[in-house]
């Protein structure tokens, strides 16, 4: 192996990094690439619409939503429960059709086979006796008849082996077999029973309206009156120590009246006591609900900075 091991062009292996250079050249591989602090929504900015909420509230879990955001995000889950539970119910009335339907096709055999095992048994001789005899001017007639019997039959032999997708039929039939409906092996759609929870989008935890809490943010007094809310860098501050709020603060929520305070007033000035410093109420350990803060390009702030991008491979 040479110094400049990346750019040697002469070796007999096809190396890690020129694998990696064509693979970034051609556009196959898996695309990964480091977030930046741009890339990584603010605190105080919903998790589905990434824009600065209106009416912040705030999960279990510690993650922010605009109110409106989140209860259209309910509403159109519990619309499409309700689309699935029928179809669930459609499935199950056909299955439970199908089911009576063979039940009643068997009982019907098993009566047929004992209707025909009650019947007296013929001889070939009384069977003899008991045709009647053809006349022999219809000789003609019977023969030919006979053919074209034989031939429909040939004919239905034929068809019902013939090997054409157009055959018995099918030709009335869409011929896209490609799609997994169409594949001979494909059965019918089992009914499953939807599931009626509603999980958030971000966590994955069950959430229910309830157990929504609203929050309440304190603007910063800097006086200046010309810049919008929005425009702001420094938008909001803790009521009780008065410092920034910013996605390299770690924050936490007051559960009984919302404020947003800094996990350094919780760990210095709340959990001594445990008292609400701006209503002298109890407060207990679920009452202090963590903020899940931005992004601010650091690893030590988030855990998950890494983007990936799978595309297709380059098998060599």
């Amino acid at each position: 192996m040479t110094r400049h091991a990346r750019n040697c062009t002469a070796g007999a292996v096809y190396t890690y990094n020129e694998k990696k250079r064509d693979a970034a050249e051609s556009g196959y591989g898996t695309n990964a690439q480091r977030l930046g602090k741009d890339s990584v929504k603010s605190f105080d900015c919903c998790s589905l619409t990434l824009q600065p909420c209106r009416r912040p509230v705030i999960t279990k879990d510690g993650y922010l939503f605009d109110k409106e955001a989140i209860l259209q995000y309910i509403v159109t889950k519990k619309n499409e429960y309700s689309r699935r539970l029928k179809e669930y119910e459609r499935l199950r009335k056909a299955e439970e059709d199908q089911l009576s339907q063979e039940a009643n096709c068997r009982q019907q055999a098993r009566m047929e086979r004992f209707v025909d095992g009650e019947k007296p048994a013929m001889t070939p001789a009384r069977s003899f006796i008991l045709a009647p005899e053809q006349p022999s001017t219809s000789s003609g007639a019977s023969s030919s008849s006979s053919s074209a019997a034989s031939s429909s039959a040939a004919a239905a032999a034929a068809s019902s082996s013939s090997i054409s997708n157009m055959a018995n039929g099918h030709e009335k039939k869409l011929p896209s077999f490609w799609l997994p409906s169409e594949c001979p092996n494909a059965g019918a759609a089992k009914a499953q029973k939807p599931d009626g929870t509603i999980y958030c989008p971000v966590s994955q935890q069950p959430l229910r309206v309830k157990d929504l809490i609203d929050v309440k943010f304190t603007l910063l007094r800097d006086g200046d009156t010309k810049k919008s809310l929005i425009a702001k860098e420094a938008r909001y501050m803790c009521p009780i120590t008065h410092d920034v709020l910013s996605n390299a603060v770690p924050c936490a929520v007051l559960r009984p009246t919302g404020d947003v305070v800094t996990m350094e007033c919780v760990e210095r000035l709340i959990r001594k006591d445990m008292i609400h410093p701006l209503t002298d109420r109890k407060l207990k350990d679920k009452d202090i609900i963590p903020l899940q803060r931005g992004g601010t390009g650091y690893a030590t702030t988030n855990d998950n900075l890494h983007a990936k991008e799978k595309r297709p491979m380059l098998q060599v």
